[in-house]
């Protein structure tokens, strides 16, 4: 039997090894510039090494928040509940940081900048909706990184995701309403992307 190997990257090397050896690339963020910037840097790196870059399955995992509607009450909270994954990326981006500096040419700015005001991280607070050491992420982060708002909107990301070569979804339902998500999902978003 042959068991695949997935890794998960952020960071040059890391991508670069993704592509050179593993069967899949798992990214967790949702943003759709740094899933081109990734994606790209790991199928060039399969290239290289002479693989097909193609045989490389590509999964995104990130927290899906789905409100009735885009109010700005509704994606205030959504943005609330998904905050945590900032963070939790935060901790990746301040090793990147911290190898590359803070304005290098090796991962873009649009993954590093938004951690300048980042204070430390408690990791008894991880994963949680209630994380206080995420103060720092921006709301720009949250939507960037996440899945959040109507089904209409996880949709159309997903899609756009999938136009840029991810072939795989994972969804995180860490907050206040996973049977909500896990819900519309089944009943709304995965028809739709499957369509």
């Amino acid at each position: 039997g042959k068991l695949p190997v997935w890794m998960a990257a952020y960071g040059p090397k890391a991508l670069a090894l993704a592509g050179r050896k593993a069967d899949g690339f798992i990214l967790q963020l949702a943003d759709p510039f740094l899933t081109e910037w990734m994606v790209k840097a790991v199928r060039q790196a399969a290239v290289d090494a002479g693989r097909d870059p193609d045989a490389l399955t590509v999964c995104v995992a990130a927290p899906a928040y789905v409100t009735a509607d885009d109010s700005p009450e509704a994606l205030a909270h959504a943005r609330d509940q998904c905050r945590w994954f900032g963070g939790m990326v935060g901790n990746h981006v301040a090793d990147l940081v911290a190898k590359y500096g803070e304005h290098s040419d090796m991962v873009p700015e649009e993954l590093t900048a938004y951690i300048k005001d980042r204070q430390g991280y408690d990791y008894s607070h991880h994963g949680r909706a209630d994380n206080p050491d995420t103060a720092f992420v921006p709301d720009e982060i949250v939507d960037r990184f996440c899945l959040l708002g109507p089904a209409e909107a996880h949709v159309e990301k997903l899609r756009r995701l999938k136009d840029l070569g991810v072939d795989q979804f994972a969804v995180y339902a860490m907050h206040d309403d996973r049977e909500g998500a896990i819900d519309a999902y089944g009943a709304s978003v995965i028809p739709a992307v499957n369509a």
